[in-house]
């Protein structure tokens, strides 16, 4: 299945795409995809509805992200050899983990923010992983069967707040529009495989990330049961896995967001996201 929710900012309705790739209206007979909405046992009950019954969409409405909020929205640091070794970094012995503030969700094609005092806004492709059935020390074989679905993230980070400014990543990682998520949630059953996916970002139509979840460190398995030891995940917590290489703060000179650029990226399977960098008001 591919969930999504269509409408206007704040607005937003859960739909479905059907066999012909229309947008069908799940208001009313489902609840807004967060939490409990996106529990396994939530998405067999939209398995079965009929979707020729529900409502099309007129196509050309704004889609928003596919969540309307997260528990938590967890990401992991390095996760791609060939991101490490740009940046300069040892390969992790452990997972890097960090939050992101849950109030940076945007949509996928909703402008990117560049925050005041800003000089080093960043991009970041990644695959996000929903989490659909609670998990608490769960062992890397069984971690797969708590994963509701996958999303494509663009994990947006300010390089001076994250690392220049002291404390905790999160700082660089939480302005609003900081979290594109979807357009789709995609459910466990279409990919039967989080480590043999395509991903890629274009920036200005140059592709400057261009890899695949094979060149994770930690795969979405061993990160599931990973933090399952130091914390309970829950349905509709939200995991970034890590970016490939090809981020700004990589390159030589180093090259970050302006306003009127313009990003393009997607996940095998999972669709495709655009924004375009715009500035604070």
């Amino acid at each position: 299945m591919k969930l999504l929710r269509v409408g206007p900012a704040g607005q937003e309705k859960p739909a479905i795409l059907d066999a012909g790739g229309g947008m069908r209206d799940l208001a009313g007979r489902v609840p807004d995809f967060a939490g409990p909405g996106v529990s396994l046992e939530a998405l067999e009950a939209i398995r079965a509805l009929d979707l020729s019954t529900l409502p099309l969409i007129a196509p050309g409405a704004r889609i928003g992200a596919c969540l309307a909020a997260v528990p938590n929205f967890h990401a992991i640091g390095l996760n791609y050899a060939r991101h490490a070794a740009e940046t300069g970094s040892k390969p992790p012995a452990e997972a890097i983990l960090f939050t992101k503030a849950s109030s940076c969700l945007s949509g996928p094609f909703d402008p990117v923010v560049i925050p005041r005092g800003s000089e080093k806004t960043d991009w970041e492709v990644e695959l996000g992983v929903v989490i659909g059935r609670a998990a608490e020390n769960v062992s890397e074989a069984d971690a797969l069967a708590h994963v509701a679905g996958y999303c494509v993230v663009n994990d947006v980070s300010e390089r001076a707040f994250q690392l220049e400014r002291g404390g905790q990543w999160i700082k660089g990682k939480s302005a609003p529009s900081f979290g594109p998520i979807g357009p789709w949630l995609v459910s466990a059953d279409e990919v039967p495989d989080p480590q043999a996916l395509a991903l890629s970002l274009d920036l200005n139509g140059e592709r400057v990330q261009d890899s695949d979840t094979s060149d994770m460190i930690f795969s979405v398995r061993r990160i599931i049961s990973y933090m399952s030891r130091f914390m309970r995940l829950v349905p509709g917590d939200l995991i970034a896995t890590g970016t490939p290489a090809g981020v700004g703060m990589g390159m030589k000179p180093p090259r970050f967001l302006r306003p009127g650029d313009v990003m393009e990226m997607r996940v095998e399977g999972l669709g495709q996201q655009r924004q375009q960098a715009v500035a604070a008001p």
